[in-house]
């Protein structure tokens, strides 16, 4: 890794006013130095600094682009190497070429997530913050945004490395009582391990409490919109989506397939789909989409079940209610600003008040009450945005289950008077899994299939 130069396009390729390459390595300045032409040698510029020139294919004086190249000089550079970024013209012609220039005269083309990767192995960041990269690529809110940049700047390693000091002095309490009983050490009690073992556990639980809404923040919620032909499910998506994504009109079974849409509520990333109205029907083409409706209700996270407020409860909508009253479901009464018909008091035998939203999604009513809703049901009220850590990543969740049951054992061993050598078999293996969270110890292939999920130039 050390000897290799890498390159790659670090912007999306397509029409724009800059594109950048960014090359990586020992050798990073040299290579560029080459093809650039410039009132000064890039061998001699200072770090961190911004010259304009142009790229020239040595081989023929061949001009290909006019730039601006940033020289940064390791290790306050991303990944702790020289790095040298090109930003050309924007478009695919001027970008690729210029990289493909680089790749004839020193460098080869960087993997996925080989950048980021480069960081994590040159010890500028460790696995937990270099897995919140794509999560901050991925983000799809500012709420999750936000999460997964404090996991990049070490929230979650923050509060790993004191658990994983804590257990290791623990340890080593341990192994003086095991090899040196005959000297006068503090002394290794049950009631010691018990202490030392449940500070930490409260700790480790404390992040798992978050980690379900950490997941759902990094994740997003799979959201149904169910519901009677014509109740306004179509026009509940365009007035959460802002947008006329589905078609709207007075005869019933206008949507007969599945409309998808991703919104943000209150920060919450949902990710909607509208369905054809649930009825019984003798048109295949809308049979078929109702059979669609019904598959994607059992993926579903969130169920907004559409009520007609204007028509009474019809038998297909008791039906439904039936089929969800125990299933993650917030009712929808829609078109408020028609005369109401809805026995609502007949809703309200199967749902809480908490559950039910009034609203007119042709006027636009009542959409604040819905996200409170969502947010109620997933985060027991406003997604909190102080100090909290949100773990979403699942291998971190699981690494945590991991922590918490090697805790768990060791604490329930000094109830039944295991001996503490034993004991400290699962106070270490406690260390250990926390330890796989910042990536000590990490293998290849786990390497491998984390930075395979980047792009080329990240």
């Amino acid at each position: 890794m050390k000897e290799d130069t890498i390159a790659a396009i670090a912007t999306a390729l397509g029409e724009g006013s800059i594109a950048v390459v960014r090359v990586s390595g020992e050798n990073a300045i040299e290579t560029v130095a080459k093809l650039f032409k410039s009132k000064h040698d890039l061998r001699d510029v200072a770090s961190h600094t911004v010259q304009y020139g142009w790229i020239v294919d040595p081989n023929n004086e061949l001009v290909l682009d006019e730039v601006l190249v940033t020289v940064m000089k390791g290790p306050r550079t991303f990944t702790a190497e020289n790095v040298v970024e090109i930003s050309t013209h924007g478009g695919i012609v001027a970008v690729k070429s210029v990289l493909e220039l680089v790749l004839r005269h020193g460098a080869r083309l960087a993997e996925p997530g080989e950048f980021t990767k480069r960081a994590f192995l040159n010890g500028r960041i460790d696995l937990a913050q270099a897995e919140a990269v794509i999560d901050l690529i991925r983000s799809k809110s500012d709420r999750a945004f936000q999460v997964a940049r404090k996991q990049a700047e070490g929230a979650l390693s923050k509060q790993i490395i004191p658990m994983r000091q804590h257990l290791i002095e623990l340890i080593a309490h341990v192994e003086v009582n095991i090899d040196y009983p005959e000297h006068d050490v503090e002394d290794i009690t049950t009631d010691f391990i018990r202490s030392n073992c449940g500070s930490v556990l409260k700790q480790v639980n404390e992040l798992l409490i978050k980690s379900n809404e950490g997941k759902i923040l990094r994740e997003g919620i799979v959201t149904v919109i169910v519901g009677r032909p014509n109740a306004g499910k179509s026009s509940l998506l365009n007035a959460l989506a802002r947008d006329n994504k589905a078609i709207v009109t007075d005869i019933p079974g206008t949507t007969r397939d599945i409309v998808e849409e991703s919104v943000s509520l209150s920060g919450i990333p949902l990710r909607l789909l509208d369905t054809a109205g649930i009825r019984e029907t003798s048109d295949k083409v809308e049979q078929i989409g109702v059979e669609r409706s019904h598959d994607a209700l059992n993926d579903a996270d969130l169920i907004l079940l559409v009520l007609n407020h204007h028509e009474a409860l019809h038998e297909d909508e008791r039906k439904l209610i039936e089929q969800l009253k125990d299933r993650p479901t917030i009712v929808v009464v829609n078109k408020m600003d028609l005369p109401g018909h809805l026995e609502i008091a007949e809703v309200e035998q199967t749902f809480t008040k908490d559950q039910i939203v009034f609203l007119s999604a042709k006027e636009g009513n009542g959409i604040d009450e819905l996200e409170k809703a969502v947010s109620g049901l997933f985060f027991s009220g406003a997604v909190e945005s102080g100090d909290i850590t949100y773990v979403s990543n699942a291998r971190h969740i699981s690494l945590l289950h991991q922590t918490k049951q090697s805790l768990e054992d060791a604490i329930g061993a000094t109830y039944e008077g295991v001996p503490i050598d034993l004991i400290q078999i699962d106070i270490t293996s406690s260390w250990e899994s926390l330890g796989q969270i910042l990536g000590e110890a990490a293998g290849d292939s786990l390497l491998d299939q984390i930075f395979s999920q980047f792009c080329l130039g990240k």
